[in-house]
Parts: structure tokens; C-alpha cells; sequence
């Protein structure tokens, strides 16, 4: 599928969805913290942030860069190099970007990354391959390749969710 493993989701109370994602990345925690947790960062890979007020209960607007969609809510968790969450409106939810040092104990980053939201089902697929292909854009803006929006095209996207779409057919699925 691609350098990204695939993400999970779990849905509870009919529309709740959490999707979760775990992505190890040969970069450090703070090279990684910056471009999840600064106005500077997120662009690169993701979306607009302003304002962007880095503390609990901050104030935060995230307009989307590939589209119209702009959010807007609270910091709900932050600590420095570790989380940084945002709680904003729909369709976005909760967004959380936990980080920790990889495996080789401090030059390489593992993100955990947990998207929650409300909506129908078919909004899951979407989320699924939406934050898959940005945490894509993500590793290419740590090896200084960011993101260059006025070229941005729904291709990827669309890949991603036939896949996603594919797997979450409820009946009969096929394992090899």
C-alpha cells in the first residue's frame, strides 16, 4: 500500500469512529514535533494553523490546504515533544499526535496518531485514507520534500480509499 501501515479504526455507538495509526519515522522527536505541533510544520504536510496557541486549552484553526475546509477548537492536550491534541469541529474531531523516541533510542521517532469523530460509516473510509495519504506527505516533508498544494490532486486519495473501502465491506470478506 505504501511506507505508511495501514490504519485501524474501531467504531462505537454506531458513529463514533477512532482511527488509529502507528508510524515509525527515521527522524528525531523534536524534528518530528515540529511539523506536527507548529504553524510553521503543519503546512508542509497537512493544513494551515492560525492561530495556533501551543498550550492546554489553546486556541487553534486548522484550514485545509487541498480543499475549503477550515476547524476550529482547543488545544486539548499538549506536552512539549510528547502529545499535542486538538479538539475541533466537524468533520475532524479529535486529533492526536503522540510521540515517542524509536527503538534506536533517540534518532528515529514513533508516532502514534488517533483520529476520533462522529459520522455515517462511509465518512471512516474517507477519514482512513485522508489522514493515510497526509501522514504520507508527512515523511516526505521530514526528508525535505513538503507538500506543494497548488499541485495537489484527489488521485492518491481515491487509491487510498478503495482500499480502505474494500477492506470494510461487511460481508463476505476474503483473508488469504
Amino acid at each position: 500500500m505504501s511506507e505508511i501501515p495501514r490504519g485501524r479504526s474501531e467504531t462505537h455507538d454506531g458513529d463514533t469512529h477512532v482511527l488509529r495509526f502507528t508510524v515509525g519515522l527515521p527522524h528525531p522527536v523534536p524534528l518530528v514535533w515540529a511539523a506536527v505541533a507548529s504553524p510553521e510544520g503543519l503546512p508542509q504536510w497537512l493544513c494551515a494553523a492560525d492561530p495556533l496557541e501551543p498550550r492546554l486549552d489553546g486556541r487553534v484553526t486548522l484550514r485545509w490546504l487541498n480543499g475549503d475546509t477550515v476547524v476550529s477548537g482547543r488545544v486539548t492536550a499538549w506536552d512539549p515533544d510528547v502529545v499535542a491534541e486538538y479538539t475541533v469541529g466537524p468533520p475532524h474531531g479529535r486529533i492526536r499526535f503522540h510521540l515517542e523516541p524509536g527503538p534506536d533510542g533517540g534518532g528515529s521517532a514513533v508516532l502514534r496518531f488517533t483520529a476520533e469523530f462522529r459520522g455515517p460509516r462511509g465518512a471512516k473510509v474517507d477519514m482512513l485514507a485522508g489522514w493515510h495519504e497526509h501522514l504520507e506527505r508527512l515523511v516526505r516533508a521530514l526528508d525535505g520534500r513538503p507538500t506543494e498544494w497548488r499541485d495537489w490532486s484527489p488521485e492518491r486519495w481515491r487509491e487510498l480509499r478503495e482500499l480502505y473501502a474494500r477492506d470494510d465491506a461487511p460481508w463476505p470478506r476474503w483473508e488469504p
